[in-house]
């Protein structure tokens, strides 16, 4: 198997009026989300992949090997040959056995495969040693999503499939999991597809994203860009509409307990990073957070001033608001603003303006700076 094995899947699904049609070719490295609203059909195209849907018409292919195919004959490769690694949103652990019970359950039936991974780096990774006499019913959301992913890695998969495993969890919980799950592919060699209506998630996990509506396709490509297109908006969501930024921390300022970033060469500012300087984190910057100016403004409260162009203007022709983009040191960001201040402005590609980012939050957590 190659390092980065190419996942091709061409396919139709009928659910009563609704049908799931996705051609989609990607070359797997790190973790992929796929995006879309409730109903999109997201989770059909992971059991797909996972072969839990024999009805489906088309083919996949996995590193050159047919999974499932109509012609030239018949092909279908059961889930158990496929060894592809599925967490489903609730954690599903067997009740009558402990973790550890669970754990070596998957390992047992698995050791036919060649693999690097062993229980004791699943449990080391994830910090399950503390749990693992415990029964299933008393571990938390959290903890018990823990235990479903490693039991996923001791079926040594060649491909794990999460199937929006965070969706039940409170804010806390998930930032508490989110840390293990972006370690993933480094830690065990395996891709990632991450199911997911949640932006923050994306922002947080994803090297690149597909984007689904109503069954289709609509875009995909690296997080940053995918996130960043203004034409997106009835898929993504306006409301958490914004972009994801790449930034090195420069040093800290222990009296104010704020972190002074450095992104693309402008400094910014967010609460302290327990991250030492030279550390790269991602940023995650809403629309709706974002203020533009013509001139710098002077005696304001936002510490995070950028100097940027609008690239792209454009107008939601049957509401009050207009999207922006504009390029900054550093990378791009969306400002979501009225029509008419967009025109009071004079807003168009090329002009100069400065955006006052109200909010800049670490992707994934909960942390701001106003």
């Amino acid at each position: 198997m190659s390092d980065n094995p190419v996942l091709t899947f061409r396919f139709r699904l009928n659910h009563g009026d609704f049908q799931v049609a996705l051609a989609h070719d990607m070359r797997l490295a790190g973790i992929t989300a796929l995006f879309g609203h409730s109903g999109s059909g997201k989770t059909t195209v992971l059991r797909v992949l996972a072969g839990l849907e024999a009805r489906a018409d088309g083919h996949v292919t996995y590193d050159g090997v047919a999974w499932q195919s109509d012609e030239p004959r018949r092909i279908f490769v059961p889930p158990h040959e496929r060894a592809v690694g599925y967490v489903f949103q609730d954690a599903r652990l067997f009740p009558h056995l402990n973790v550890v019970g669970n754990l070596t359950f998957a390992e047992a039936r698995s050791r036919s495969r060649a693999s690097v991974t062993d229980i004791d780096t699943v449990i080391g990774h994830l910090d399950l040693e503390p749990l693992l006499e415990r029964r299933p019913e008393s571990l938390s959301g959290g903890e018990q999503q823990r235990v479903a992913v490693a039991r996923a890695l001791l079926t040594r998969p060649r491909l794990l499939l999460l199937d929006e495993p965070l969706s039940a969890l409170d804010t806390q919980r998930k930032a508490e999991i989110l840390p293990y799950i972006a370690r993933l592919p480094e830690h065990f060699g395996v891709p990632v597809i991450y199911v997911t209506h949640s932006v923050d998630e994306v922002a947080y996990l994803a090297d690149n994203m597909i984007v689904l509506s109503r069954g289709r396709k609509v875009a995909d490509g690296p997080v940053d860009q995918t996130l960043a297109r203004l034409d997106l908006g009835p898929a993504t969501g306006r409301f958490e509409a914004g972009v994801v930024l790449g930034a090195t921390i420069v040093k800290h300022d222990i009296e104010y307990r704020l972190s002074e970033l450095s992104l693309g060469g402008a400094s910014i500012y967010v609460p302290m990073i327990d991250a030492d300087p030279g550390a790269q984190v991602r940023l995650r910057v809403r629309a709706r957070d974002v203020i533009l100016a013509k001139e710098r403004p002077k005696q304001v409260s936002s510490r995070n001033i950028l100097q940027g162009k609008i690239v792209e203007v454009v107008e939601e022709p049957d509401t009050p608001f207009a999207e922006t983009l504009v390029e900054i040191s550093g990378g791009l960001i969306r400002a979501r603003l009225t029509r008419r201040s967009a025109a009071d402005l004079g807003l168009a590609p090329g002009v100069p303006v400065f955006a006052l980012v109200k909010s800049i939050s670490l992707a994934g957590g909960n942390t701001a700076v106003r």
